[in-house]
């Protein structure tokens, strides 16, 4: 097939808005990730060309994609701007009718809006941790960050909407009123936009990634607002893997900082398989097929996990629906190496995935 991969790259990032830090860009994409998905494509016996993922003059999306003619797109844009970016390209490829890899237009700006797909966990009865959403600094604390009659310290702050662990720091965990208002104020000061504000789950933190769709019979069975008592067939999950969190500097404080996820990427330390139970690791599965589920979720994704040192419960924190696809420090490219996969057969199983979905032929 002819295949246009679609991202966003670093080195193309426009000039930072005012008042955004350091990190705006930290979810785009590096060369090295760009040149191995095409390479892994190619591999796959595809024609592949790499197109910026921004219809500004110099790149020009809709009139390359108009001239490339693609039978389908691997889209992996995050986008630039706004409170749903990493929907706009699937939204411009809907309206070319050209087909794409992964998730669609509203799932993706979902599942970007932490708060919104914490709500929706919340609806379907997933375990998800007691939150609330912040647009002043002086906002009414309310009931659910109450347990009896103290607030559930300790709490964690962090931006509504950006990806990377962007904004995310050891110093976001707060114990007191006063550092949580402090916390506010420059989260809000930085970002301008809505601040979540969650119970700290003090334990382990796991991902697991899943590739797939679910039938119709099987996405109704998952309707239910539990987790399924049987893993839907259709779906692939990898093993999970576990942040070795104590193997960094106490600064990072037990948390999946941006310093981590950027500065320290090439030094990750981890644990894949993570050590598991048959019991847990079908719970996660069974969970995150719950999430793949009602977040309408397609093709690849990866969910995030905090198990509760104290109860053993886990708790969902979001979905991922763009995992990230560096073949030496991404979460989803470390878990299906942990099961046997080669990195060219990570990248083409979600392009055929993708394919088969849309009724496409696989030549």
């Amino acid at each position: 097939m002819k295949v246009a991969l679609l991202a966003n790259l670093k080195a193309n990032a426009p000039e930072p808005g005012p008042g955004n830090g350091a990190d705006q860009w930290d979810d785009l994409d590096a060369r090295e990730t760009i040149e191995s998905i095409l390479a892994a494509l190619k591999a796959g016996g595809h024609s592949a060309e790499f197109l910026e993922a921004s219809i500004n003059p110099q790149h020009d999306l809709i009139g390359r994609l108009r001239s490339l003619k693609p039978d389908i797109c691997f889209n992996i844009a995050e986008g630039h701007h706004g409170d749903s970016r990493e929907s706009h390209i699937p939204a411009i490829l809907e309206m070319l009718r050209i087909p794409y890899t992964g998730s669609g237009i509203l799932t993706l700006a979902l599942a970007l809006d932490k708060p919104m797909t914490k709500r929706v966990l919340n609806y379907h009865e997933l375990p998800t941790p007691e939150f609330q959403v912040f647009g002043q600094e002086d906002e009414e604390i309310n009931d659910d960050l109450v347990e009896g009659n103290h607030l559930r310290f300790p709490l964690f702050l962090k931006p509504s909407r950006e990806g990377t662990g962007m904004g995310i720091s050891g110093s976001n965990i707060v114990e007191s009123v006063r550092d949580l208002r402090r916390l506010l104020r420059e989260l809000l000061g930085r970002y301008n936009q809505p601040i979540l504000c969650e119970r700290f789950v003090e334990g382990r933190e796991l991902t697991l990634g899943v590739i797939g769709n679910l039938k119709p019979t099987a996405a109704r069975r998952l309707n239910d607002r539990t987790a399924p008592e049987v893993l839907p067939t259709e779906l692939t999950f990898f093993p999970s893997m576990e942040i070795d969190t104590e193997r960094y500097e106490e600064s990072e404080r037990g948390v999946y900082t941006n310093r981590m996820k950027v500065e320290l990427a090439h030094d990750f330390h981890y644990t894949c398989p993570a050590p598991s139970t048959p019991e847990l690791e079908s719970l996660l599965q069974r969970l995150t097929a719950a999430v793949f589920r009602v977040t309408g979720s397609h093709d690849v994704g990866r969910v995030d996990f905090r198990l509760d040192r104290h109860s053993g419960k886990a708790y969902v924190l979001e979905i991922n629906p763009l995992p990230g696809l560096n073949p030496e420090y991404s979460d989803l490219c470390i878990e299906a190496r942990a099961a046997g996969w080669s990195y060219d057969n990570l990248i083409n199983t979600i392009l055929d995935t993708a394919a088969e979905r849309h009724g496409l032929g696989l030549s």
